[in-house]
């Protein structure tokens, strides 16, 4: 079956861009392209969707509290954040708001595919831009205390190879233990960092000097 894929943006022209090419991928379908997220849970429930792909900026709802509201009734739906902004606080609030991934327009139509594929293999894509925005602002990110977050030696191996982008199929290959296994750890990991994504745990596992810069 194909991935169903939800998207909200108030532009029209790139909703139906981004429907074009999603067409364009035979293992994809786009199941609804929404103009707004005041109806997100609702959306959610009916549609259930594999992926979203989110805004950040649009009226009523913007993205960043869409993504809260899903995170409320759904802890794992992947969240890839579309958008023309890369400047820190938006990139800070989406991945603090739960978000999967981050993309910037003008890099979806070679990146949005790809992005999709990764983050249901248990990836964080994000375009190159954002990813550097987010190590440079791990020391001035607040989280909570992880001086006493007890993460076994496995954990802090897998939350390190998250932070390189590996995908969960990647970790488990290098790493030599089942695609099961990386989940019960990563599960794990974001229970005790107090997380919902990828991208969080790495700024959170950083910022509590957990795991390093240096690969």
């Amino acid at each position: 079956m194909p991935v169903r894929i939800l998207m909200y943006d108030d532009h029209e022209a790139l909703r139906q861009s981004m429907e074009t090419l999603i067409r364009e991928e035979p293992d994809m379908e786009m199941i609804a392209a929404m103009s707004n997220a005041e109806t997100v849970e609702t959306d959610i429930r009916e549609l259930k969707p594999d992926v979203v792909l989110m805004d950040i900026d649009m009226p009523a709802v913007n993205g960043v509290s869409a993504v809260k509201r899903i995170r409320q009734m759904d802890a794992v739906l992947p969240v890839i954040m579309l958008t023309v902004f890369d400047d820190n606080e938006n990139i800070f609030n989406a991945v603090c708001a739960g978000a999967s991934g981050y993309i910037l327009k003008r890099c979806a139509t070679e990146e949005i595919p790809s992005a999709i594929r990764n983050v249901l293999s248990g990836g964080a894509p994000m375009t190159g831009t954002v990813a550097r925005k987010i190590l440079q602002m791990v020391p001035a990110a607040k989280g909570p205390d992880t001086e006493n977050v007890d993460l076994s030696q496995r954990e802090v191996q897998i939350l390190q190879l998250l932070a390189r982008g590996f995908s969960y199929k990647m970790i488990a290959v290098e790493i030599k233990i089942s695609m099961d296994t990386v989940r019960f750890h990563i599960k794990n990991i974001y229970d005790k960092l107090h997380v919902h994504s990828a991208p969080e745990a790495v700024s959170k596992g950083l910022k509590g000097k957990l795991i390093s810069l240096l690969f």
